[in-house]
């Protein structure tokens, strides 16, 4: 009899974290490796936030709180989403997790039946469809390519939709492409779900305030109010406020449901950590201005990560609205032979061939859903990114 369960099966490691943890072995090793893997921004926290943290250990904040949330903090989620969304909430109506994944995972742990499906875009987050496996769902996956800018059409959600659809993932900007939807294009989405009842909506919003010249951003339940009933609007503070490593998401939906994902996380993990929490509150209630700052830095490095690699042979590099990804294309890469002897029959192929070769880190597109591709997360410094960019432009030129 296996010791492992049969659940174990249906799932695969994440790629963006094996690519990570690969780069991190080989600069134990004294190679000469830039990491452009790791979805994380390279700024340090602000110190207000970190100020706050410190504030709530000294003032002994560190035992059990509510299973999904401080009061406060859900008070402030609120707020959040009022101010900059028009999205009305009650506490009732909130939920804190460990991270924003554990808030998509809890949703779909407390709804998802065998036979149930979750439809997703493509490309997607490596672990959406993951999730829905080790929920017991199924994923329906959409491949949207480089001709509609990485985006679903109305056409393609409404050929995806059946009696047995559940929920709809929306992530804008996407990660890994940094696409980022328009009012009328999210509207033409939320017409085609407005025809189906029974779908659900789970809006991933995780990348709302990394967004580029003058891209406006927008989120389902905003757009189409009639959905707010149906709809699981998350975020957390991960991407904006550079608190990554702190773990906390959160979701506002109906209640009935935010009811049931706590159920779910009440056996599971139980409370986030009580410090964290109060770093979040800060973090949401305390001063915006370091945004726009932030959000400037990173439409530089776009710019530069889009000029150079649409100046290496055989790629070609969208520019994306938000994020901090570019997803550049590689169809006039495949089937050729690098300068050290490797066969590139796959975006993976690539990939690994261009870390062993140049020592850059990048993340191979079929684990996003959609191939011949490649993931650049520039979430680093723009030395690290003009020196990664020139190495990949001359592995590029070796390819025979």
């Amino acid at each position: 009899m296996p010791f492992l369960s049969d659940t174990l099966a249906r799932v695969k490691p994440s790629a963006t974290i094996a690519v990570t943890n690969k780069a991190r072995e080989l600069k134990a090793l004294g190679r000469d490796v830039i990491g452009l893997g790791a979805g994380e921004p390279d700024f340090d926290t602000p110190d207000n936030i970190k100020a706050a943290a410190k504030r709530a250990i000294d003032a002994g904040r560190t035992k059990y709180t509510a299973v999904d949330g401080i009061p406060e903090l859900k008070a402030a989620i609120c707020e959040k989403f009022r101010r900059e969304n028009g999205l009305r909430y009650t506490p009732e109506q909130v939920t804190v997790g460990t991270g924003g994944k554990q808030v998509l995972y809890n949703a779909l742990m407390a709804t998802c039946n065998p036979g149930d499906e979750v439809i997703i875009p493509a490309p997607y987050w490596v672990s959406y469809p993951d999730m829905v496996l080790l929920a017991g769902g199924t994923p329906v996956t959409i491949e949207c390519g480089i001709d509609t800018d990485f985006k679903l059409t109305p056409e393609k959600l409404e050929a995806a939709i059946t009696p047995k659809t559940k929920w709809f993932i929306f992530n804008s900007p996407s990660n890994p492409t940094g696409a980022g939807y328009t009012r009328d294009e999210l509207t033409a989405l939320t017409e085609v779900l407005m025809r189906h009842p029974q779908v659900w909506v789970m809006s991933d919003d995780m990348y709302e305030h990394l967004v580029f010249d003058d891209f406006q951003f927008c989120t389902p339940a905003e757009v189409e109010p009639r959905l707010y009933d149906r709809t699981l609007t998350c975020n957390g503070v991960s991407k904006a406020y550079a608190m990554t490593g702190w773990r906390i998401g959160y979701g506002a939906g109906p209640a009935h449901l935010i009811r049931a994902m706590g159920t779910i996380q009440s056996q599971s993990t139980s409370n986030p950590c009580s410090v964290a929490q109060y770093a979040a509150l800060e973090a949401l209630s305390g001063p915006q201005d370091f945004l726009a700052g932030n959000r400037a830095i990173f439409q530089r490095r776009r710019d530069l990560v889009v000029s150079m690699l649409n100046q290496a042979k055989g790629i070609r590099c969208p520019r994306p609205e938000g994020a901090f990804y570019v997803y550049p294309d590689i169809s006039a890469c495949i089937g050729k032979t690098s300068a050290g002897g490797a066969r590139i029959d796959s975006d993976e192929d690539f990939a690994t061939a261009l870390l062993e070769e140049t020592g850059v880190a990048v993340v191979f597109g079929a684990a996003f859903g959609v191939s011949p591709n490649f993931r650049v997360s520039y979430a680093t410094s723009d030395a690290a990114l003009e020196e990664a960019c020139t190495r990949i432009q001359a592995f590029c030129a070796g390819l025979r």
